[in-house]
């Protein structure tokens, strides 16, 4: 809201709550509209903005263009008239430079969200991001360079021409994996293993020494996975865009992330925060892969933050302000070293007790919540000088997406992959016969499992029987399942605490 009226000196103040940048917004926008040669008034007025509702926090530059039409519209150099467009359905946001360039901003996704839900016919724009915008449908996209290509617009003397809509879908389908699995030399294991886990969408822990591949077996996870639906692109898109990190020109985001933070990252860095709360890596990793290399020198306070979004899939931060939830519904792929030297996973008494005390520095009950924890051992110099082998990322994907519908199917249209199982749901779907059941006995008496680890088993065992269109679980099904959870079956005093 804009008022200008009749004072004895200029004035010039903006209300709302807002924040340093959007007080310094007034100088900007009034320097723009004297440099785009409006005859703006100056002297004896008081000019006075109001942002509503007055008890929410008012951030950044994005209030420049909209303050800036208000101005122009309450000094009577905009006019309504019933052959230019109306403003009332119109969102505009941008910052403005001194000669009145309309500059980029973050968060243009999620302002063309809002339009549509609230009913606006359109969005004017930064041209430089307002691709963004085209991917959301429903919606009119002006791209605006200059504060007098806005005025243009708006007195109908000189339209914006819309920008085409984005074609989701399309983009979609022609996104390719960063690292295809038929590139990685060996490591059949552990690729069936990476191969389950992105069937039933179970959180994943590669164990072995130095160069063996755990990186690109991670980087190449995300090629695998379904492709993103419309609806997920935008949630990932708009989640990045909230923090200006959606690359220039780009008006989706067509891949399912991968993030890999340092393990000097701080707990805010990796969960989110900060004095006005931002989404860190959990939520950057929406829809997509979290991946925690040398996962155990992370500090503890960061590993046991990830137990709350592993659980819930979104992250709730609070201030005395109120409070921001961030989505965070992410797949967790670690690796490490079985001890701080390195090398491969000790089988003698001495290097068992270096491995244990190596890996105390992760939580029990955070290993629990990782569905599989497997080996990945030194490739042999034949695999290595040899031509690849192996089946293809879009093989394994078909795979994956053929599995992801038998889950669909059972849960009534909605897709809720194995790893999202309740136990009650284990009791329905995941029968085993009497053999299964004996070794899944055997299994939880011999290494001491866990309530939650034998649930885990009974999860990736389904995703193992799906992969083969069986009905029930068998022996073999909860065997390999029970060979997922290398920790328990390797106890070097820190598994299942």
């Amino acid at each position: 809201e804009v008022n200008i009226a009749e004072a004895g000196e200029f004035r010039a103040s903006v209300v709302g709550l807002p924040d340093a940048a959007v007080k310094e917004s007034l100088d900007r926008v009034i320097t723009a509209i004297k440099n785009s040669h409006y005859a703006f008034p100056l002297v004896d007025v008081r000019l006075l903005v109001n942002l509503a509702p007055a008890d929410l926090r008012k951030e950044g530059p994005v209030y420049d263009l909209p303050i800036a039409v208000g101005a122009l519209y309450a000094a009577g150099i905009l006019r309504r008239d019933a052959a230019s467009p109306d403003p009332a359905k119109l969102l505009f946001a941008g910052e403005l430079a001194l000669d009145g360039r309309v500059r980029p901003i973050s968060g243009v996704i999620n302002l063309a969200m809002l339009a549509a839900k609230t009913g606006m016919h359109g969005v004017v724009v930064p041209a430089e991001c307002a691709s963004e915008a085209t991917a959301v449908p429903g919606i009119h996209v002006y791209p605006a360079t200059t504060l007098m290509q806005v005025v243009g617009h708006l007195s109908g003397l000189a339209p914006i021409a819309p920008m085409p809509p984005h074609d989701a879908e399309g983009a979609i389908s022609e996104a390719k994996a960063e690292v295809d699995f038929a590139d990685i030399r060996g490591q059949e294991g552990a690729k069936r293993a990476m191969l389950i886990a992105a069937a039933g969408g179970h959180n994943i822990l590669m164990i072995g020494p130095a160069g063996t591949g755990k990186t690109m077996l991670a980087k190449a996870l995300p090629g695998i996975l379904p492709p993103l639906s419309r609806e997920e692109a935008l949630e990932v898109t708009r989640i990045w865009s909230s923090i200006g990190k959606v690359p220039k020109g780009t008006p989706l985001l067509t891949v399912r992330p991968h993030r890999s933070p340092h393990h000097t990252a701080s707990p805010a860095s990796v969960i989110g925060g900060g004095v006005n709360p931002r989404p860190g890596e959990v939520s950057l990793a929406h829809h997509g892969v979290l991946f925690l290399d040398e996962m155990a020198e992370f500090p503890r306070a960061v590993l046991e933050t990830l137990r709350q979004p592993m659980e819930d899939h979104c992250v709730t931060i609070t201030r005395a302000n109120g409070a921001m939830k961030f989505p965070a519904r992410f797949m967790l792929v670690a690796a490490l070293n079985p001890t701080s030297a390195g090398g491969d996973i000790p089988h003698d008494e001495l290097g068992k007790k270096d491995m244990g005390r190596y890996l105390s520095r992760i939580s029990g009950p955070l290993i629990d919540r990782i569905d599989m924890h497997v080996e990945v051992p030194k490739v042999p110099f034949k695999q290595l000088s040899g031509a690849p082998t192996g089946r293809t990322s879009c093989d394994l994907r078909a795979q994956v997406i053929t599995t992801r519908k038998r889950q669909t199917e059972r849960n009534g249209g909605t897709l809720k992959p194995n790893a999202a199982l309740t136990g009650a749901e284990l009791d329905k779907w995941a029968l085993m016969n009497a053999e299964a059941r004996e070794i899944l006995r055997q299994a939880m008496q011999e290494l001491g499992l866990s309530a939650r680890a034998y649930d885990r088993i009974r999860r990736v065992a389904r995703t193992i029987a799906d992969m083969e269109g069986a009905d029930g679980l068998t022996a073999s099904h909860v065997a390999e399942a029970v060979q997922y959870r290398l920790l328990d079956r390797n106890k070097g005093g820190m598994a299942g605490g």
